[in-house]
């Protein structure tokens, strides 16, 4: 299970968790701007009771070309519509394929066949590795190029949040006992993890509780953001 210490993850590891599945939980430290996520995930594996949670250093920030692992200014106040046109300067190049290829590496080691991923293309920035049909084709990858795949274990990668709007998740993981307290989405956070209420994610995060009927439990920097 992919574990950012986002909503969507969070959700994710939940619905796998509810599903009967045991967890086996792995977060990146990519060099990422938003670095309170690292702490927020190990929070959600404690709060998931996950069997084993992994914490991977690895450095894209010797690559850059991203908001979030270089010094390029991070949007805000963008528009929803614009929120969801194009591609914004908060992808990182190649991530989910970075994420993914540690995952199947782990999950060969275990001897697991199925891999969780909490992307979503409703209420979401654009990001292309997060479709329906990456997913598809990483799969059939991954059966192709692993001793497991060979072997006729297929492995599967299960995407529960794909066709979800934010509003939708959000009680999804309520159903399921999600702290969401627990959980941070910001791209650009202050130093002490709270949230901007600004940048895409905030805004995407808030328009979901304000859809959903619940108010968001974290703290933002503007009361006027937390009440939106």
């Amino acid at each position: 299970m992919l574990l950012s210490g986002g909503l969507d993850s969070t959700t994710s590891a939940a619905i796998a968790r509810s599903q009967g599945f045991t967890l086996y939980t792995l977060t990146f430290d990519y060099g990422q701007r938003h670095r309170i996520e690292i702490e927020r995930a190990a929070a959600v594996a404690r709060h998931l009771e996950v069997a084993q949670h992994v914490v991977m250093p690895v450095d894209l920030r010797r690559f850059g070309g991203s908001a979030l692992t270089s010094d390029i200014d991070v949007p805000k106040a963008r528009s929803l519509t614009d929120i969801g046109h194009g591609i914004p300067v908060t992808y990182v190049p190649a991530r989910n394929t970075i994420f993914l290829s540690f995952a199947l590496a782990w999950a060969e080691v275990l001897e697991a066949r199925d891999l969780f991923i909490g992307v979503n293309v409703l209420d979401a920035s654009g990001y292309p590795d997060c479709r329906a049909e990456y997913i598809a084709a990483y799969e059939r990858m991954a059966n192709l190029a692993t001793k497991a795949g060979a072997e006729g274990k297929r492995l599967k990668i299960h995407t529960p949040l794909i066709a979800m709007t934010k509003a939708d998740i959000i009680r999804a993981g309520r159903a399921l006992g999600v702290d969401y307290a627990l959980t941070t989405s910001c791209y650009d956070p202050a130093p002490d993890g709270t949230a901007c209420g600004a940048c895409d994610a905030c805004l995407l995060r808030l328009k979901g509780f304000r859809e959903s009927g619940t108010r968001d439990p974290i703290a933002y920097r503007s009361p006027a953001s937390a009440a939106t």
